[in-house]
């Protein structure tokens, strides 16, 4: 399984998008503990969003996306939206 991710840094409200293997959660600790340079200079990180691949060219595709111009976009919506849920949620 391949998977697409969205970690938000609660340094600076950054938003990170990456792919991978591995768990999301799993790539949530490596990041948090500086696994590369943008994610060590804006650390730690909560994981607010993810989507599964079968295949990995499907993943770093979806990946691309997300880091291009309209694809920024709508990855800013899914960010606004999931993170209105748990504004909701943890209210009510």
């Amino acid at each position: 399984m391949f998977y697409i991710y969205f970690l938000k840094s609660l340094k600076n409200e950054k938003v990170y998008v990456g792919s991978t293997s591995k768990n999301p959660e799993t790539r949530l600790v490596e990041h948090n503990n500086g696994s590369n340079s943008f994610t060590k200079l804006n650390a730690p990180f909560e994981l607010i969003y993810s989507e599964n691949y079968f295949c990995k060219k499907d993943a770093i595709l979806r990946e691309k996306f997300y880091k291009s111009g309209f694809g920024r976009q709508i990855k800013d919506l899914i960010v606004k939206y999931t993170l209105s849920l748990r504004t909701r949620s943890s209210a009510g």
